[in-house]
């Protein structure tokens, strides 16, 4: 599809902002440049997530100068993900697109992704050739990602990312979420498989310093796989079925030495069965205690964000 084309279709460009003051003006002036480009019809959502700076008096600015940027400031921090729900649930256009404000996803990029979405697909995720990261933050990000992409049920999926576009109607698939817990590709796939990717230029930050660390990217597993995956719970299903079997067949090794020796093995083998029978049995709890966690913040009807207020130009 040629870029004329483009001009057909609007978009909405979700974008969460954290401690960005020093990089927002100057990410607008290229969204400005790349978005003309592509179509005469496109809005920029701003959704400020609590940053600790000025960020969202730099939003303001903007959303008054700027007839196509509506800015959104969140009561508190919430989470990428989270902050990324309330773009999507806002967007008024056809097509969503989110990318991080630091500049690392070059809007430039941005005809790639949607190039790809207009071959029928309906989500697409811009792939980076070379993560700018460190050595092993670069290995993890990836190991982590990928693992995500075979959770979701994403075999076309190398990595995910989130610099992805994909179709506004996917939203109605999720429009009953409402907990705290939130991942974006997990909310995405309850409405599809039609899933599509392409490499893109991945810069380095310009401004600060990532807020994804080894923890965070550790905790994001987690949440998906005990938030929004039974896995984990069918795998302590396994280990306990397997445990069972080896406590069975050291019952028979036990009855068989007594009967031949006269004699039951000694206390180091008891403690070492005990010590892995109890150990397993913690390993199981652990997961079901994660599941309850899970459950119990869902059932609390704890919101996934706060908006405390919004600017939209009516023109």
């Amino acid at each position: 599809m040629t870029n004329e084309n483009f001009q057909d279709f609007n978009y909405s460009i979700v974008i969460p902002v954290y401690n960005s003051e020093n990089i927002l003006e100057k990410l607008v002036e290229h969204l400005k440049k790349s978005l003309n480009t592509i179509s005469a019809i496109f809005e920029v959502i701003l959704v400020n997530d609590g940053s600790k700076d000025n960020s969202w008096s730099v939003i303001e600015k903007l959303a008054h100068k700027y007839p196509w940027i509506v800015g959104v400031n969140l009561s508190r921090n919430f989470g990428q993900h989270n902050a990324i729900l309330c773009g999507i649930r806002i967007a008024k256009y056809k097509f969503i697109l989110t990318m991080d404000d630091d500049l690392q996803h070059p809007p430039e990029e941005i005809k790639k992704l949607i190039s790809e979405l207009h071959k029928g697909y309906d989500v697409v995720y811009g792939i980076p050739k070379k993560l700018p990261h460190a050595g092993w933050r670069n290995f993890f990000s990836k190991f982590v990602k990928r693992i995500l992409a075979r959770l979701l049920g994403l075999p076309r999926v190398r990595d995910i990312s989130s610099f992805r576009a994909f179709r506004t109607e996917l939203r109605e698939s999720f429009s009953s979420f409402n907990a705290p817990d939130v991942f974006i590709d997990a909310l995405l796939n309850w409405g599809t498989t039609n899933y599509s990717t392409v490499f893109v230029n991945e810069k380095h930050r310009e401004h600060g310093e990532s807020n994804y660390n080894f923890i965070k990217l550790a905790k994001m597993a987690m949440l998906v796989l005990t938030g929004f995956s039974t896995i984990p719970l069918r795998f302590a299903s396994l280990v306990g079925f397997g445990f069972t079997i080896f406590g069975f067949i050291i019952l028979l090794y036990v009855i068989i030495r007594s009967m031949i020796e006269g004699s039951i093995p000694g206390f180091p083998f008891l403690a070492s069965a005990i010590t892995i029978f109890s150990g397993t049995q913690l390993f199981a709890l652990g997961i079901f205690g994660e599941y309850l966690a899970h459950i119990f913040e869902r059932s609390s009807s704890k919101p996934p964000f706060v908006i405390s207020q919004t600017i939209r130009n009516k023109n």
